[in-house]
């Protein structure tokens, strides 16, 4: 298992340095300044050249890619072309929101999937099933970005019990912290719940045909002992896969509800890097981005070992 994990965060680092490669090599490349951003379409020559040597764009390119990484070994990300403000620091700032988001969002979603995907599996073709697997459905055909507004106009507008826009840090209160994210969260986490609710039935409608369900009927065990303990069980492995996937997704995608409840978070810290053309910005965002992508399926390739003993990773 020691070796697995060692031979698994290596190839996440030689991953993770691979797409901070390529995304600097291809923001250097696409058409835009960052230069005609910040003075205009007015500014002199001699302006942009003073600006551009500054920010050490007037070198060639293989060696500002040998300074951007000899920083990036110990950490320095640089800085925002734009703002000037470290990298790092934009980043400690809009990273907890998006995973406030994000987290909740996943913890509505399961608690939402879990169950309906049970009952549905074990109420097939009935009315149960038949409601489950439409209301999946809804959320899944509802853009998250429109049940944002939705849940704005309802919950805010009309019946004032969220805010509608912003967000509190966790440390000036549980409550106010549950309050600004907790319709964000709803929204993204309708369209999850729908996706975990569809895998959790097929995954469980698959187990409950095999024969080791019928004996543990047979032995007479309780109905919700052989479904939880020994169904469930033995149907979460796709199941989590799919949840590392969606979560991932979830916190680097969570841009469009950003914009709509006006939180200042990863996704829209990226999405106004790109515009700006903030090499340094996108650069440090889409890093993390990567590092949560290949450390959630190592986090669920872990989790396997748990949930199923016959699964081991050794050499």
């Amino acid at each position: 298992m020691r070796k697995y994990l060692a031979k698994r965060i290596f190839y996440a680092l030689v991953v993770m340095w691979a797409v901070a490669t390529l995304v600097f090599v291809i923001l250097r490349a696409i058409p835009g300044d960052p230069i005609s951003v910040m003075l205009g379409a007015e500014a002199t020559p001699e302006a942009v050249a003073q600006l551009r040597a500054n920010l050490g764009l007037d070198k060639p390119l293989p060696v500002q890619y040998l300074f951007w990484f000899r920083n990036l070994l110990v950490g320095d990300l640089g800085h925002s072309i734009i703002t000037g403000q470290r990298v790092t620091i934009l980043l400690l700032e809009s990273i907890p929101r998006s995973f406030s988001i994000a987290i909740f969002g996943l913890l509505i979603g399961l608690v939402l999937a879990i169950p309906a995907g049970i009952i549905s599996a074990v109420k097939k073709y009935t009315l149960a099933d038949h409601t489950g697997t439409l209301l999946a459905f809804l959320g899944l055909s509802m853009p998250n970005f429109w049940l944002g507004i939705i849940l704005i106009l309802v919950f805010s507008v009309e019946l004032g019990w969220f805010p509608a826009l912003g967000y509190t840090p966790l440390s000036e209160g549980i409550l106010p912290w549950l309050q600004h994210i907790f319709l964000p969260s709803l929204a993204i986490g309708t369209q999850f719940a729908a996706i975990i609710m569809r895998m959790t039935r097929s995954a469980m409608l698959e187990v409950l045909n095999e024969a080791y369900i019928s004996t543990a009927r047979a032995k007479g065990l309780r109905e919700w002992v052989v479904i939880l303990k020994h169904a469930l069980r033995n149907a979460l492995i796709p199941v989590i896969t799919v949840i590392g996937i969606a979560f991932a997704l979830l916190l680097s995608g969570t841009v469009v509800i950003e914009d709509v409840f006006a939180i200042k978070g990863l996704g829209r810290l990226l999405v106004r890097g790109i515009i700006n053309r903030d090499f340094p910005v996108v650069q440090g965002a889409i890093l993390v981005i990567s590092m949560i992508f290949v450390f959630a399926n190592l986090f669920v390739d872990i989790l396997y070992t748990y949930i199923n003993p016959k699964i081991r990773y050794e050499e």
